[in-house]
């Protein structure tokens, strides 16, 4: 006995040791066994990162697991992933892995984890998922000597978690998507006839011609099902299905057929009560329904019956009813009551585009306010044919007091509509708007909105439109936000080819107001309290990248006729403005805008686009008459353009041409904007002080004194690029000063001019003056000192020098010129006490001699004559004033 169980032990540690040591003699023959097996059956690209073989995980079954798998498309579809999983496991029976390349081998169980299943469809019709090798692919040996495949199912328990399924179907304008999809079932495959329990979970989003059907839609399916493999038919035996909130139950049969499938299956709600009906609604919006109170019925039911193949649906009939229903939520005042619907989504023919829906019936009543629809809508897969009826009236301030809405605040307001429209969608895409039929109206009055976006509720007292074939005619709308009134009529073209066909949306209007208020349309920055400088981050870097940007609807064609008393904008007050704008192609232009402002007339034309990534604007702007002080400290352009006018009183003219970018608010970003200046100023007077640049010059130059006198005019041209402004020469005159002054600014308040004055030399002072007498000449009177400064620094912390020694010397010149004119011709001891007596000299009787007027002409030396230029410059610049 001892011996039989020694033996017994020895097998079974012998059996332990080979199925530990099994998978390291195994599993490279295993795993190229997989991977040569997968691939010699698809044209597509099977991998995984990382496998692993083990004889104890479900023994007497060798399980295989690979770790990061993928198949990757290869063709029209090339380096496109088509199945991706994190996780997938198989397992086989031991003694298969015996077995040569050649044999096949069987699966009983299989899971996959994290799976994403992606199925594209490309608008010529080319799919990603045909990818089993076809017959003539292969080569003559491999047909000979295996057969299509050669692996065999006879799956026991087979599971799917947390993957998901991707359906995009670009030409038949179709997206499916299921996420957190889970699916398990049990069951013996292998047998001829089987039954397999499965349970299904997940989330389905779902989108055909644009338009959202279901968003992230919970549906379940517990299902058990009869398998014949011998008939290839699949039978429904006991089935509940659950879309959101709504529970069906359904039974029937599938069968597959070599090129088409026969299906026979209806369903239907298990109960017939209203709730139902909320339970269509997403649970986002529905909320709690189970305290909702209800009376009536609701019911869904419906049959499919008929083929699938590449011509033919299954015909359909699909009724969803309800009669003299209502619903209140305990918490809410109001309920809504007396709802009937009527309503059939079916097919009879089996051709897809003979699917229509017919809504007979919808009415629903809250509060005494009565809504009423019918509609019928033809080969709903082909040339949508569309009849609709809509009539009532709705009391905007009910509808939250009956149904739990997230609205930040209350909305009041009646809406009335009594509305017809029949049309098809190819008279619409193709334009035969005198195709269609639409009459009726729609009406709004006593309307509030109000929300954080919005800096004033706005409040539309009346608004009126009328339908007819051709277009919408907006006859009234009155409105107010804050400061802002608004009165506005036109008409809208092309609104069914907007809604249906993503078409342009075309308009006319007119548009008066008495007081237009801009800042009443727009909302405040909201600026951190902690305002330390902080270095920015990537994270911080990526917020500020995607602050939405202002954009001009691409999809609207509209003219505007525009018309205000008063505009308000910032600290700015336009008077009897108007304007047309044309909205096209992502841009407004701004055509013949005029307004009185700053005592004067501005005259624009121009357009803003926000068709690029940044904004720019083009204009040309004229002003006429402006007040020079109100103008240049109301505008922030005129200030980065001529900064030092702002000391000025007078008048301006100019006209500008100016382009740029703009920021994500429409305002420009002046170190882009580039264009010339042509400028006419009346200047009455000079406020010294309300200007550094001019403060400084006058401190510096003691002749200079911008005293109230005659009116000065400068005309000057400027041009304007990357931040810099380049100010042609101009010449002024103060009093009697003559000034020409060039040179350029930065917009960073950077300076750099220069300045020329002639001044005259009664500017001197009274020593010059004495001095200069003794020319006893006209032109005496008449003579001037030019004088250079040059005014560096910034506009708020200007330098200014001046060249002295050039002002002496051409000082020096001009006295020597006309002092050796006048005595030329003089006799020389004449001469001599003429110079002596005009440069201040002492010059003895001893000091005469034969060559007296050759002594007196050298005498007259640069020296003494730059020592008397001196004596007059004294007088130009005398100490610098505090």
């Amino acid at each position: 006995m001892k011996k039989t169980l020694k033996i017994i032990g020895i097998v079974i540690g012998i059996l332990l040791v080979f199925l530990i040591a099994a998978p390291f003699l195994f599993e490279g023959k295993i795993l190229d066994i997989v991977k040569s097996t997968v691939n010699k059956n698809i044209d597509a690209e099977f991998d995984f990162a990382d496998a692993d073989v083990s004889f104890i995980r479900n023994f007497p079954e060798v399980s295989v697991s690979i770790n990061d798998m993928s198949i990757l498309n290869t063709g029209t579809f090339a380096g496109e992933t088509l199945v991706s999983a994190k996780n997938a496991n198989v397992s086989v029976p031991f003694m298969q892995i015996f077995n040569s390349a050649d044999e096949s081998y069987t699966i009983n169980t299989f899971s996959i984890d994290g799976a994403i299943v992606n199925v594209l469809i490309d608008k010529d019709g080319n799919v990603n998922y045909d990818i089993a090798k076809k017959d003539g692919t292969k080569t003559t040996e491999a047909v000979s000597e295996a057969p299509a495949s050669n692996v065999s199912l006879s799956i026991q328990k087979y599971e799917i978690t947390n993957s998901q399924i991707k359906y995009h179907d670009e030409q038949g304008k179709m997206y499916f998507e299921l996420n957190d999809f889970n699916h398990s079932g049990t069951g013996d495959l292998s047998a001829v006839k089987s039954e397999l329990d499965t349970k299904t979970s997940g989330l389905i989003s779902f989108d055909m011609d644009e338009t959202n059907y279901f968003k992230d839609t919970p549906i379940q399916l517990d299902a058990k099902l009869g398998i014949d493999l011998e008939q290839n038919s699949y039978t429904f035996l006991e089935n509940k299905a659950i879309i959101n909130q709504l529970e069906l139950v359904f039974d029937g049969s599938v069968k597959l057929n070599e090129v088409s499938q026969d299906v026979d299956l209806t369903f239907k709600t298990p109960s017939s009560d209203f709730k139902n009906f909320l339970a269509l609604i997403p649970e986002a919006y529905s909320k709690d329904i189970e305290n909702v109170e209800t009376t009536g019925d609701f019911v869904v039911q419906g049959t499919v019956n008929g083929t699938i193949d590449e011509a033919h649906i299954p015909a359909f009939n699909i009724g969803i009813t309800s009669n003299n229903a209502s619903f209140k939520y305990p918490d809410l005042p109001q309920s809504v009551s007396n709802i009937t619907i009527d309503t059939k989504i079916a097919n009879d023919t089996g051709i897809l585009e003979h699917t229509y829906v017919n809504i007979n019936t919808l009415t629903f009543k809250i509060a005494q306010d009565v809504f009423s629809a019918n509609a019928t809508i033809k080969e709903l897969m082909g040339n949508p044919l569309v009849n609709a009826n809509l009539k009532g009236r709705i009391n905007l301030g009910n509808l939250s007091q009956a149904y739990p809405f997230e609205v930040e605040q209350q909305l009041q307001g009646i809406l009335d509509a009594n509305i017809a429209t029949a049309f098809d969608m190819k008279a619409i895409e193709d334009g035969r708007y005198q195709d269609t039929k639409n009459s009726g109206s729609l009406g709004l009055s006593g309307f509030e909105f109000n929300s954080e976006d919005m800096k004033s509720p706005i409040q539309i007292s009346k608004a009126g439109l009328t339908f007819n074939t051709q277009n919408v005619t907006l006859n009234t709308f009155d409105a107010k936000t804050g400061r802002t009134d608004l009165s506005a009529k036109g008409t809208i073209d092309n609104l069914l080819g907007f809604m249906f066909n993503d078409q342009m949306l075309k308009g006319n209007f007119t548009l008066n107001s008495n007081t237009f208020a801009v800042n009443d349309f727009m909302t405040e920055n909201e600026t951190p309290d902690n305002t330390e400088s902080v270095e920015p981050t990537e994270n911080t870097k990526a917020e500020v990248a995607t602050v939405e940007q202002i954009k001009i609807p691409a999809f609207l064609d509209a003219t505007i006729v525009a018309n205000a008393n008063t505009v308000l904008y910032d600290n700015l007050t336009l008077k009897d403005a108007s304007a047309t704008l044309f909205v096209k192609d992502e841009t407004v232009t701004l055509k013949d805008f005029k307004s009185n402002i700053f005592g004067g007339q501005i005259a624009l034309n121009g357009a803003v686009s926000t068709k690029a990534d940044t904004p720019t604007f083009d204009v040309k702007l004229g002003m006429k008459s402006f007040d020079i002080a109100e103008s240049f400290n109301g505008l922030e352009l005129l200030q980065a353009l001529a900064p030092v006018a702002k000391a000025m009183q007078g008048v301006l003219n100019s006209n500008f041409e100016i382009h740029g970018d703009l920021g994500n608010d429409f305002t420009p970003n002046l170190n882009t904007i580039s264009g010339t200046a042509l400028a006419e100023v009346l200047v009455t007077n000079f406020i010294t002080e309300e200007s550094k640049v001019l403060s400084t010059l006058v401190n510096r130059l003691e002749f200079l004194n911008f005293d109230a006198g005659e009116t000065k005019k400068l005309n000057t041209t400027l041009t304007f690029k990357d931040g810099q402004v380049q100010v042609k020469p101009f010449d002024f005159k103060v009093k009697d000063i003559s000034v020409e002054v060039s040179g350029s600014h930065g917009f960073d308040q950077s300076i750099n001019y220069n300045a020329m004055f002639d001044v005259p030399a009664k500017y001197l002072g009274k020593e010059a003056q004495n001095l200069l007498a003794k020319l006893d000449d006209a032109e005496s009177k008449n003579i001037t000192v030019p004088v250079s400064a040059k005014i560096g620094g910034s506009v708020g912390s200007p330098s200014i020098t001046t060249d002295l020694s050039a002002t002496a010397t051409a000082l020096t010149n001009k006295l020597v010129e006309m002092q050796k004119d006048k005595l030329l011709n003089e006799g020389s001891k004449k001469v001599t006490d003429a110079l002596n007596s005009f440069l201040g000299g002492n010059t003895s009787k001893d000091s005469t001699s034969t060559n007296s007027a050759t002594q007196s002409k050298d005498s007259v030396t640069t020296d003494n004559i730059k020592k008397a230029a001196d004596k007059l410059l004294n007088g130009l610049f005398g100490s610098k004033k505090e």
